[in-house]
Protein backbone atom coordinates (compact mmCIF):
# COMPACT_ATOMS: atom_id res chain seq x y z
CA UNK A 1 0.00 0.00 0.00
CA UNK A 2 1.20 3.14 -1.55
CA UNK A 3 0.76 6.32 1.27
CA UNK A 4 0.02 9.52 -0.22
CA UNK A 5 0.08 13.04 1.44
CA UNK A 6 -1.97 15.41 -0.96
CA UNK A 7 -0.67 18.97 -1.32
CA UNK A 8 -2.61 21.86 -2.87
CA UNK A 9 -4.28 24.97 -2.29
CA UNK A 10 -7.67 24.04 -3.50
CA UNK A 11 -9.78 22.43 -1.57
CA UNK A 12 -11.59 20.79 -4.64
CA UNK A 13 -8.61 19.80 -5.86
CA UNK A 14 -7.74 17.58 -3.03
CA UNK A 15 -10.81 16.16 -2.73
CA UNK A 16 -10.43 15.12 -6.31
CA UNK A 17 -7.20 13.65 -5.56
CA UNK A 18 -8.95 11.94 -2.26
CA UNK A 19 -11.72 10.66 -4.04
CA UNK A 20 -9.15 8.70 -6.79
CA UNK A 21 -6.45 7.51 -4.25
CA UNK A 22 -9.30 6.19 -2.31
CA UNK A 23 -10.46 4.30 -4.74
CA UNK A 24 -7.86 2.93 -5.69
CA UNK A 25 -6.35 -0.54 -3.59
CA UNK A 26 -2.70 -0.14 -3.76
CA UNK A 27 -2.67 3.60 -2.56
CA UNK A 28 -4.17 5.69 0.69
CA UNK A 29 -4.03 8.75 2.02
CA UNK A 30 -2.51 9.63 4.97
CA UNK A 31 -2.91 13.58 5.31
CA UNK A 32 -3.21 17.12 3.40
CA UNK A 33 -1.92 20.16 3.44
CA UNK A 34 -2.91 23.20 1.74
CA UNK A 35 0.37 25.12 1.85
CA UNK A 36 4.60 24.21 1.81
CA UNK A 37 4.46 24.71 5.16
CA UNK A 38 2.04 22.40 6.78
CA UNK A 39 3.67 20.05 3.85
CA UNK A 40 6.87 20.31 5.93
CA UNK A 41 5.26 19.71 8.77
CA UNK A 42 2.95 16.83 7.78
CA UNK A 43 5.91 15.22 5.64
CA UNK A 44 8.14 14.74 8.92
CA UNK A 45 5.48 13.63 10.85
CA UNK A 46 3.71 10.84 9.23
CA UNK A 47 6.56 9.71 6.45
CA UNK A 48 4.73 9.14 3.41
CA UNK A 49 5.19 7.29 0.44
CA UNK A 50 4.78 9.91 -2.18
CA UNK A 51 3.97 13.55 -1.31
CA UNK A 52 1.65 15.16 -4.16
CA UNK A 53 2.92 18.78 -4.15
CA UNK A 54 1.49 21.55 -6.07
CA UNK A 55 3.64 24.68 -6.82
CA UNK A 56 1.62 27.47 -6.61
CA UNK A 57 0.77 27.96 -2.64
CA UNK A 58 0.75 31.09 -0.09
CA UNK A 59 3.75 31.24 1.77
CA UNK A 60 6.32 28.89 1.65
CA UNK A 61 5.50 27.59 -2.03
CA UNK A 62 5.65 23.81 -3.10
CA UNK A 63 9.27 24.03 -4.96
CA UNK A 64 10.69 25.77 -1.26
CA UNK A 65 8.87 22.97 0.91
CA UNK A 66 10.73 20.30 -1.81
CA UNK A 67 13.86 21.58 -1.00
CA UNK A 68 13.24 21.67 2.58
CA UNK A 69 11.29 17.94 2.63
CA UNK A 70 14.47 16.57 0.63
CA UNK A 71 16.85 18.68 2.70
CA UNK A 72 15.45 16.65 6.19
CA UNK A 73 16.55 12.97 4.48
CA UNK A 74 13.06 11.46 4.63
CA UNK A 75 12.39 8.32 2.62
CA UNK A 76 9.30 10.41 1.40
CA UNK A 77 9.32 11.09 -2.66
CA UNK A 78 7.62 14.22 -4.23
CA UNK A 79 6.19 14.36 -7.37
CA UNK A 80 4.62 17.71 -8.05
CA UNK A 81 1.23 17.88 -9.90
CA UNK A 82 0.65 21.87 -11.35
CA UNK A 83 -1.18 23.15 -13.99
CA UNK A 84 1.82 25.89 -15.12
CA UNK A 85 3.05 23.75 -18.17
CA UNK A 86 6.61 26.22 -17.69
CA UNK A 87 9.93 24.50 -17.71
CA UNK A 88 11.57 27.14 -15.26
CA UNK A 89 9.18 25.46 -12.82
CA UNK A 90 9.84 21.97 -13.60
CA UNK A 91 13.75 22.77 -13.56
CA UNK A 92 13.36 24.52 -10.47
CA UNK A 93 11.26 21.22 -9.28
CA UNK A 94 13.78 18.71 -10.32
CA UNK A 95 16.80 20.89 -8.89
CA UNK A 96 15.04 21.09 -5.18
CA UNK A 97 14.73 16.94 -5.18
CA UNK A 98 11.26 16.21 -6.81
CA UNK A 99 11.50 12.55 -8.07
CA UNK A 100 8.95 13.64 -11.18
CA UNK A 101 6.67 16.61 -12.37
CA UNK A 102 3.40 16.27 -14.33
CA UNK A 103 0.50 18.60 -15.05
CA UNK A 104 -2.43 18.32 -13.72
CA UNK A 105 -4.23 17.56 -17.28
CA UNK A 106 -3.65 13.74 -17.18
CA UNK A 107 -5.80 10.88 -17.31
CA UNK A 108 -6.64 9.86 -13.35
CA UNK A 109 -4.78 6.26 -14.37
CA UNK A 110 -1.39 8.51 -15.67
CA UNK A 111 -1.45 9.94 -12.29
CA UNK A 112 -1.88 6.42 -10.32
CA UNK A 113 1.23 5.30 -12.36
CA UNK A 114 3.22 8.15 -11.70
CA UNK A 115 2.71 7.90 -8.22
CA UNK A 116 3.39 3.92 -8.21
CA UNK A 117 6.57 4.80 -10.26
CA UNK A 118 7.83 7.60 -7.39
CA UNK A 119 7.21 5.11 -4.88
CA UNK A 120 9.28 2.89 -6.77
CA UNK A 121 12.40 4.97 -6.89
CA UNK A 122 11.87 5.97 -10.17
CA UNK A 123 11.47 9.39 -11.89
CA UNK A 124 8.35 11.01 -14.10
CA UNK A 125 8.29 13.66 -16.33
CA UNK A 126 5.50 15.30 -18.35
CA UNK A 127 6.15 14.18 -21.90
CA UNK A 128 5.76 17.84 -23.20
CA UNK A 129 8.18 19.45 -21.03
CA UNK A 130 10.70 16.06 -21.57
CA UNK A 131 11.93 17.46 -24.83
CA UNK A 132 11.96 20.51 -24.08
CA UNK A 133 13.83 20.66 -20.96
CA UNK A 134 17.33 18.51 -22.85
CA UNK A 135 17.05 21.77 -25.16
CA UNK A 136 17.27 24.13 -22.58
CA UNK A 137 20.01 22.32 -21.33
CA UNK A 138 21.53 22.23 -24.69
CA UNK A 139 20.46 26.15 -25.35
CA UNK A 140 22.64 26.96 -22.21
CA UNK A 141 25.42 24.98 -22.91
CA UNK A 142 25.82 25.99 -26.37
CA UNK A 143 28.69 25.00 -28.28
CA UNK A 144 30.04 23.09 -25.83
CA UNK A 145 33.24 24.06 -23.35
CA UNK A 146 35.28 22.20 -19.98
CA UNK A 147 34.16 20.03 -17.25
CA UNK A 148 33.48 22.74 -15.06
CA UNK A 149 34.90 22.41 -11.49
CA UNK A 150 32.80 21.33 -8.50
CA UNK A 151 34.25 19.22 -4.83
CA UNK A 152 31.32 16.49 -5.32
CA UNK A 153 33.68 15.30 -8.95
CA UNK A 154 37.11 15.37 -6.81
CA UNK A 155 35.25 12.46 -4.87
CA UNK A 156 34.85 10.36 -7.21
CA UNK A 157 36.99 7.65 -8.54
CA UNK A 158 37.93 7.39 -12.34
CA UNK A 159 35.35 4.54 -13.08
CA UNK A 160 33.35 6.22 -10.68
CA UNK A 161 33.55 9.06 -13.13
CA UNK A 162 32.71 7.15 -16.38
CA UNK A 163 30.04 5.45 -14.44
CA UNK A 164 28.34 9.40 -13.98
CA UNK A 165 28.68 10.21 -17.68
CA UNK A 166 27.62 6.98 -18.30
CA UNK A 167 24.29 7.64 -16.34
CA UNK A 168 24.09 11.37 -17.59
CA UNK A 169 23.76 9.69 -21.54
CA UNK A 170 20.92 7.61 -19.86
CA UNK A 171 22.32 4.25 -20.35
CA UNK A 172 20.89 1.41 -18.33
CA UNK A 173 22.83 -0.90 -15.76
CA UNK A 174 22.99 -3.42 -18.76
CA UNK A 175 24.41 -0.85 -21.06
CA UNK A 176 26.69 0.33 -18.73
CA UNK A 177 28.14 -3.11 -18.20
CA UNK A 178 28.04 -3.84 -21.52
CA UNK A 179 30.43 -0.68 -22.07
CA UNK A 180 32.75 -1.01 -19.55
CA UNK A 181 32.66 -5.20 -19.62
CA UNK A 182 31.31 -5.25 -15.79
CA UNK A 183 28.62 -7.59 -14.45
CA UNK A 184 25.42 -5.55 -14.07
CA UNK A 185 26.07 -6.17 -9.77
CA UNK A 186 29.25 -4.43 -10.19
CA UNK A 187 27.47 -1.36 -12.00
CA UNK A 188 24.68 -1.58 -9.35
CA UNK A 189 27.41 -1.05 -6.88
CA UNK A 190 28.95 2.01 -8.90
CA UNK A 191 25.82 3.54 -9.36
CA UNK A 192 25.23 3.22 -5.71
CA UNK A 193 28.57 4.59 -4.96
CA UNK A 194 28.34 7.72 -7.24
CA UNK A 195 24.79 8.78 -5.97
CA UNK A 196 26.27 8.75 -2.30
CA UNK A 197 28.84 11.04 -2.64
CA UNK A 198 27.38 13.28 -5.31
CA UNK A 199 24.69 13.64 -3.04
CA UNK A 200 22.17 12.92 -5.37
CA UNK A 201 18.76 11.23 -4.11
CA UNK A 202 17.86 9.06 -7.52
CA UNK A 203 19.51 8.85 -10.55
CA UNK A 204 17.96 12.26 -12.12
CA UNK A 205 19.44 14.35 -9.87
CA UNK A 206 22.61 12.51 -11.29
CA UNK A 207 21.82 13.51 -14.80
CA UNK A 208 20.86 16.85 -13.91
CA UNK A 209 24.19 17.08 -12.32
CA UNK A 210 26.21 15.79 -15.36
CA UNK A 211 24.63 18.13 -17.56
CA UNK A 212 25.21 21.06 -15.53
CA UNK A 213 29.16 20.39 -14.59
CA UNK A 214 29.34 19.45 -18.88
CA UNK A 215 30.40 16.08 -18.31
CA UNK A 216 27.56 15.00 -20.77
CA UNK A 217 25.30 16.61 -23.53
CA UNK A 218 21.82 16.10 -24.63
CA UNK A 219 21.26 13.09 -26.89
CA UNK A 220 18.13 11.65 -29.12
CA UNK A 221 17.82 8.67 -27.47
CA UNK A 222 16.64 5.70 -29.96
CA UNK A 223 13.61 4.51 -27.51
CA UNK A 224 11.95 5.73 -23.99
CA UNK A 225 10.80 4.20 -21.30
CA UNK A 226 7.45 5.70 -20.25
CA UNK A 227 4.67 5.25 -17.74
CA UNK A 228 0.91 6.54 -19.51
CA UNK A 229 3.04 8.92 -21.51
CA UNK A 230 5.39 10.61 -19.53
CA UNK A 231 9.08 9.85 -19.23
CA UNK A 232 10.17 7.33 -16.53
CA UNK A 233 14.26 7.78 -14.69
CA UNK A 234 13.81 4.10 -13.51
CA UNK A 235 15.75 3.67 -10.14
CA UNK A 236 19.59 2.70 -10.29
CA UNK A 237 18.55 -1.40 -8.69
CA UNK A 238 17.50 -2.15 -11.69
CA UNK A 239 15.73 -1.36 -15.19
CA UNK A 240 15.39 1.41 -18.04
CA UNK A 241 16.91 4.58 -17.71
CA UNK A 242 16.21 7.52 -19.77
CA UNK A 243 18.02 10.88 -19.18
CA UNK A 244 15.04 13.18 -19.28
Amino acid sequence: MISVLVVDAQPLQRFGFRMLLESTPDTKIVGEAENGAEAVRWTTELRPDVVLMDIRMPGVDGIEATRRIVAAGGRSRILVLTTFDMDRYALAALRAGASGFLLKDIRPEELLAGIRAVAAGAAVIAPALTRRLLDAFADRLGDGGPVLEDPRLDSLTGREREILVAIGHGLTNGEIAQRFTLSESTVKTHVGRVLAKIGARDRIQAVILAYDLRLTRPIQRSSRASVGGATVVQPHRSGPVRSA
